[in-house]
């Protein structure tokens, strides 16, 4: 069995777009300064932590592995979405279903999609 210890993310400006995730899951940064060219997030309950590593291409199609977060303290899925778009996420695709269930499409401040799903408490409602 292995262990998944860091999930990497390839940007434009590693510091910015880690503090902006820093922001949006409430993970720390590790020591870091404005102009490294890797910034990594130190998830409180240990591994995986999140690196933002520079990179000189820009992002130029889907990613191909993505993020799928649900609100926090009790935060519904529209909730959260609400809040992460206050940040500076962009909504992409609002896959919400009538019934409820669901997801919406986000893209970070640097156009890399996440989606934002119902809670355990939503899906059990």
């Amino acid at each position: 069995m292995i262990e998944i210890y860091t999930m990497t993310v390839d940007c434009a400006r590693p510091y910015e777009l880690a503090q902006w995730w820093s922001t949006a899951l409430g993970w720390p940064l590790v020591d870091s300064e404005p102009e490294d060219d890797e910034v990594m997030l130190d998830r409180p309950d240990g591994p995986p932590h999140l690196l933002f590593i520079k990179v000189p291409e820009g992002k130029t199609i889907k990613n191909r592995l993505h993020f799928d977060v649900g609100g926090i303290d009790g935060a519904t899925r529209d909730q959260e979405v609400a809040r992460l778009v206050g940040l500076g996420a962009k909504e992409y695709e609002d896959h919400r279903n009538p019934d409820g269930s669901g997801w919406v499409t986000l893209l970070d401040p640097e156009g890399n999609e996440f989606c934002v799903c119902r809670t355990e408490a939503e899906r059990n409602a």
